[in-house]
């Protein structure tokens, strides 16, 4: 660089600055003016010094506060674009299928969360609004988010302090339905953003919709209609103001205000209460009058949990399968809950029918007797003129038994099948083997472990009676009475077993039922059918042979939308003097035979004994006019499922149809249906049914069921009497006069004076014979 000092300017347009003036900053007298007089200004500044200098200045404030508005500004953006609706998590969708007698009354639930969701037009407004004077009164003029509300709720958490409320209604129900409850900042953002984004896309009412149906309220209750279940027992359509008002307290502290189970904080929850009241006052929603009248309305004392125990989940299980099984809905659909179903139980026969076992068996049983662990017991009513099932046992408790003994199919039914073939026998006009119309007054051959006879000779079946008993020459009432096998197995082959099979079917037995042959031994009950199965087949009987498929759901409904049920469709499938002669005879088994027990119903009734082999069950199926019930006693080993016989069960020899569940049968029946009319049965009765048959001089003389049904004097009667006319003197059987129909078997030739006596008739025995599964 050159020593030399600068030129100067040559003037004022050439565009070079002035010459510094040399003594500027250091203390030097100043230089002479600038041209045109004027003094030139000093640059520099005084330099801050002290706490001014921590302080930023005007320029730095601004540009701070522009840059944090832009990063704001695009960090809502951000997250508006990045943030979507999600899908609702599982437990917010997740509901129980609620259970309910016809009454709509309470039964049970399924799921694990207790949720019943409804619409908001099912809510009374005063509801609705006692919700939103305790949450959020400017819930339908405010926006999504209260961002107040919202910023100090992130700094608590910022700095533990723990939970803090404070969030629109539109934000709680974003953290119910889609979110969590995870406190975090994270969350809090993602609750900002679905909020502003939901409010645009749904309306408040749906908005408050799915508040009501996910918020918490305690007592395991998620939403307002299982609230309103868990604290008043009823519906929310009908809980008053007041009550609303509580259940709206609840959404503060829901455990903490439960003033039965912390009845300390009493004093906390009216005074809520107390403040949501007021609340509606001042929004014009409750009128003072009105709310100075109102009490503090105490909740009912907690409900234990009893989810599926004792009857309910057999009862459950049983409407599950009827649902699935005539495809009103499938499995997996069912399974998403939400289902609102209502049986056609009834409570009081339910209730009935539950203290009838417990009275007649569970209180007989004992600890020191090793059979009585392994007694079962299954039970089911059906009301004969709508099919509908009234009542149902499944067992002495669902958590412990879980095999629902009203509905299993592995018991055989025992001579309760009995009816069936003599109603095959009058509705085919069926006829013995000499050509007679088989009717209650046929005689038949009652000798033990006779060979049964079929047109081409012994088919090499030979039953044995109960205790093998030889009853000879009998009439089909009467070996009704007395459930003779040998009778019964003639008679199958006689009627022709495909035909029994077919009128079983018709009466109710599914067709796919185990062990229902055509066989002459499908007459002993060698088939499995369920007692809710027999159930069904004895009340066709009692509604004079008209059948239709019974009914266990009254109705079912999701979210106020009620499905489609399958319309009852009855048809005369066996004809009504087939059915109505059948329960002539089965009269007469109550009042004459095995089933005497049953009397104690106090009512006309018919009814059938049968016990499975080896005593593994015994059965009392029978009906009055209005009421058909099937009970079974059943022996199965609790550990291993191994079926096993009844003997010594109860303090009891055996165990047999006429003693335990014929009384269970009498005292459910009785109490089921006190307070009703007492009617009898009215009865058209197949030609010949009336005609007094032969008397035998054995004491088992058949059944007289009155004059025919086609020359009636008066009404049918509803008994027939218990034993025909004898003569004094008769030591055997007549043979001046021949009966209705020649005994089954043997030869005409004996009511002449040729050939034979009863001796010939019914020879004893016969090669091949084995033992019944049955009586």
């Amino acid at each position: 660089m050159s020593d030399e000092p600068q030129q100067q300017s040559r003037g004022p347009g050439n565009g070079n600055r002035a010459p510094r003036d040399p003594s500027a900053g250091t203390g030097a007298p100043a230089g002479p003016a600038a041209p045109g007089g004027k003094k030139r200004k000093s640059r520099n500044r005084p330099g801050r010094t002290g706490w001014r200098r921590a302080v930023p200045t005007w320029r730095v404030t601004l540009g701070t506060l522009l840059i944090i508005t832009l990063v704001l500004i695009g960090g809502f953006i951000a997250g508006y674009q990045l943030v979507g609706i999600p899908p609702a998590n599982p437990t917010a969708t997740a509901q129980s299928n609620v259970y309910l007698y016809k009454d709509g009354s309470f039964i049970a639930r399924d799921g694990e969360i207790n949720r019943q969701n409804i619409q908001l037009a099912q809510v009374p407004l005063r509801v609705q609004r006692a919700v939103l004077a305790a949450e959020d009164r400017n819930f339908h003029s405010e926006r999504a988010v209260d961002l107040k509300a919202m910023t100090r709720a992130g700094w608590n958490t910022l700095t533990g302090k723990g939970k803090q409320g404070g969030s629109t209604i539109t934000q709680q129900f974003v953290k119910n339905y889609y979110l969590g409850q995870e406190q975090t900042l994270m969350r809090k953002a993602k609750e900002f953003f679905i909020s502003i984004k939901l409010d645009r896309e749904v309306s408040k009412d749906q908005i408050f919709e799915g508040y009501l149906n996910t918020s918490y309220l305690g007592r395991n209750a998620y939403g307002i209609q299982a609230a309103a279940q868990a604290y008043y027992g009823k519906d929310i359509g009908h809980i008053t103001t007041a009550e609303g008002a509580y259940l709206a307290s609840l959404l503060n502290a829901p455990s903490a205000y439960d003033v039965v189970v912390h009845p300390e904080n009493k004093a906390a929850a009216v005074a809520r209460w107390n403040y949501v009241l007021d609340g509606m006052v001042k929004e014009n929603w409750l009128s003072a009058s009105e709310r100075a009248t109102m009490r503090f309305p105490a909740p009912n004392k907690v409900k234990a949990s009893t989810g599926l125990s004792g009857q309910r989940g057999y009862i459950v299980q049983a409407v599950k399968d009827y649902l699935t099984t005539y495809k009103i809905i499938d499995e997996g659909t069912l399974a998403t809950g939400g289902y609102r179903i209502t049986t056609t139980l009834e409570k009081k026969k339910q209730n009935a029918l539950v203290k009838a076992v417990n009275d007649n068996v569970m209180s007989m049983t004992s600890t020191e007797r090793p059979a009585d662990r392994n007694v079962r017991v299954g039970g089911a009513s059906i009301d004969p003129s709508n099919g509908r099932v009234v009542a149902m046992y499944g067992g002495i408790d669902y958590t412990k038994q879980y095999v629902n003994n009203a509905t299993r199919r592995d018991y055989q039914v025992g001579s309760t099948f009995k009816p069936f073939v003599f109603t095959s026998a009058v509705a085919n006009r069926s006829t013995t083997q000499h050509g007679r119309r088989i009717t209650p007054n046929t005689f038949y051959n009652g000798t033990n472990r006779r060979m049964v006879r079929g047109p081409n000779g012994p088919t090499g079946y030979a039953p044995a009676n109960e205790d093998d008993i030889n009853y000879g020459p009998i009439t089909v009432g009467a070996a009704t009475d007395k459930s003779v096998n040998a009778v019964y197995a003639q008679m199958a082959q006689d009627v022709g077993p495909g035909n029994v099979k077919d009128t079983a079917i018709a009466l109710g037995i599914p067709k796919n039922t185990p062990d229902l042959t055509a066989s002459p031994s499908i007459a002993l009950g060698t088939a499995t059918a369920s007692v809710l199965d027999m159930t069904q087949a004895y009340a066709t009987l009692a509604n004079h042979g008209r059948h239709g498929t019974y009914t266990l759901v009254d109705k079912i409904n999701k979210d106020a939308k009620e499905l489609a049920l399958p319309g009852r469709h009855t048809e005369q499938t066996v004809s009504r003097e087939a059915a109505d002669t059948t329960t002539s005879i089965l009269q007469s088994v109550v009042e004459n035979g095995s089933g005497t027990a049953a009397q104690g119903a106090g009512r006309p009734a018919a009814g059938k004994t049968g016990t499975a082999e080896e005593d593994k069950a015994a059965w009392f199926a029978g009906y009055t006019p209005d009421l058909a019930t099937v009970i079974a006693v059943m022996g199965q080993d609790p550990d291993t499922g191994v079926q096993k016989p009844l003997y010594g069960a109860l303090g009891l020899s055996r165990v047999n149809g006429g003693g335990t569940p014929a009384q269970i049968w009498a005292q459910y029946t009785g109490a089921a249906l006190s307070g009703s009319s007492i009617e009898g049965f009215a009865l058209e009765l197949e030609r010949g049914a009336g005609e007094p048959a032969l008397p035998t001089g054995e004491g088992t003389g058949p059944t007289s069921t009155g004059p025919p049904a086609e020359t009636p004097s008066g009404p049918p009667p509803s008994s027939p009497p218990s034993t025909p006319p004898t003569s004094p003197a008769d030591s055997g059987p007549a043979t001046t006069a021949a009966p209705a129909d020649p005994p089954d078997g043997g030869s005409a030739d004996i009511f002449g004076n040729d050939n034979g006596g009863i001796e010939e008739l019914f020879p004893e025995g016969a090669d091949g014979a084995h033992p019944p599964p049955n009586e």
